[in-house]
């Protein structure tokens, strides 16, 4: 029995399939009731005492030996099927992937970090969600001002005002409760407004602003980053133009225009022939506001400046409707590059 054992090895080792039908041929010859396996368990009590202990392990080696040249035909068999029902051509060269390009507001984002980071700011962001205190209060905003009204703000709720913040000036406020000066940030964040959506207006958007707090700081260091940010962003010929303005959180304020890059400052229809755009507003930081975050405002002063990104994106790239930035229309966010 052993020697016929060992040919069944042989033939089970050189066996192969082209179907299923021939496989579960294999299977009935081997394995059914009625098989060449089966038949040898059979005539296993006539073998010797003796040869019984090796002849029993040869037949069930034997039998799981089947078992797994069944399997892997089958599995062989059905991979085949599948190949060979599927549609793809797989001489055909492969499809190319378009590559995407950064939003162009995470683009001008970028870059303004990259600016000020130069000259030792680092970046600290805040909640979206803000409570009164940091969002109004401590910021100045009386208790009458137009801000505070449910037709310029989110509420989220009332008595406690909870509000979704309407600037990341908010942030300034928690850096400066929590660190003491020396203060050099600048804060990115998106703000909420409730304003009618339209080309030049939405209901959320995003801004930048800037804080820097120490001994003896003056409206001059502020003009002087100021110059430094616009020849950075606008380009080397760049002026700029401080006219007075009024904000509750900065004493004396300011908006800044900057030269029109497309006349040069001679005046043309982008800059309304005023020769200027503005882009941004500053101040020196009110003494109240910083009492009101524990600083001392007799031994410590300091700037502030704010400017929305979608402005200075506006400027960059002249996109003419500022919806375009949050309809995540492809044909117009493939127009812009990774880099400015």
């Amino acid at each position: 029995m052993r020697d016929k054992i060992k040919k069944i090895h042989k033939e089970i080792e050189s066996f192969s399939v082209k179907s299923m039908e021939e496989l579960e041929q294999f299977r009935i010859k081997y394995l059914s009731k009625k098989g060449i396996i089966t038949g040898f368990f059979e005539d296993f009590k006539n073998v010797p005492q003796e040869e019984r202990k090796e002849t029993g392990k040869l037949l069930n080696d034997l039998k799981n030996k089947v078992q797994e040249k069944i399997n892997l035909l089958k599995q062989y068999l059905e991979n085949q099927h599948v190949s060979s029902e599927s549609d793809t051509d797989l001489t055909l060269p492969a499809n190319f992937i378009e590559t995407g390009s950064r939003h162009p507001l995470s683009i001008i984002r970028a870059k303004i970090i990259e600016i000020f980071s130069r000259i030792g700011f680092t970046v600290s962001e805040g909640p979206e969600i803000e409570d009164d205190w940091h969002n109004f209060t401590a910021l100045n905003f009386p208790e009458e001002h137009p801000a505070r009204e449910m037709q310029d703000t989110f509420f989220i709720q009332k008595n406690p005002d909870i509000v979704l913040r309407t600037h990341t000036s908010s942030a300034q406020v928690r850096v400066m409760e929590t660190e003491k000066p020396p203060i050099r940030k600048i804060f990115p964040g998106r703000v909420y407004r409730n304003e009618a959506i339209s080309s030049r207006a939405h209901c959320f958007f995003h801004q930048v602003e800037g804080l820097y707090v120490d001994n003896n700081v003056s409206f001059a260091d502020l003009r002087q980053v100021l110059i430094y940010f616009a020849r950075e962003m606008f380009g080397k010929d760049t002026k700029i133009r401080l006219r007075p303005s009024y904000f509750p959180f900065t004493e004396p304020s300011a908006e800044m225009d900057i030269s029109c890059f497309l006349c040069g400052g001679k005046g043309c229809p982008f800059c309304k022939h005023t020769g200027f755009v503005e882009i941004l507003g500053c101040g020196m930081v009110d003494p109240q506001v910083l009492e009101n975050c524990k600083i001392d405002s007799k031994v410590y002063s300091g700037y502030a400046f704010g400017m929305g990104i979608e402005r200075i994106t506006n400027l960059k790239y002249r996109v003419k409707d500022i919806r375009m930035f949050s309809e995540n229309d492809v044909r117009f966010l493939k127009q812009f590059g990774s880099v400015i």
